[in-house]
């Protein structure tokens, strides 16, 4: 039934395996589960889960400016972050 769950040690039913996605979901809103394995050791199991990766837009420090991108800008603004002086580690 879930195609990205793999169960091994021993037997899990549907029902247990929801809860256990349930368990993951509502500890982590907001993410899209990758892959599951739930390894089953007697009375015990053990989780280990990814996520799909989360986009982001990267956000940088120009000239005492936090933006994403520069599009924005005016040409004067364009041009100060063009003639800054870049710094190596």
């Amino acid at each position: 039934m879930f195609d990205f769950v793999k169960v091994s040690g021993g037997e899990m039913s549907d029902k247990e395996i929801s809860y256990y996605l349930s368990h993951i979901r509502s500890a982590h809103p907001g993410r899209s589960i990758k892959s599951l394995n739930i390894a089953v050791d007697g009375d015990f199991v053990d989780l280990n889960y990814e996520f799909e990766p989360v986009s982001f837009e990267r956000i940088r420090r120009i000239t005492g400016y936090l933006v994403g991108t520069l599009d924005r800008w005016g040409d004067a603004k364009r041009a100060e972050e063009r003639d800054r002086v870049r710094h190596s580690i």
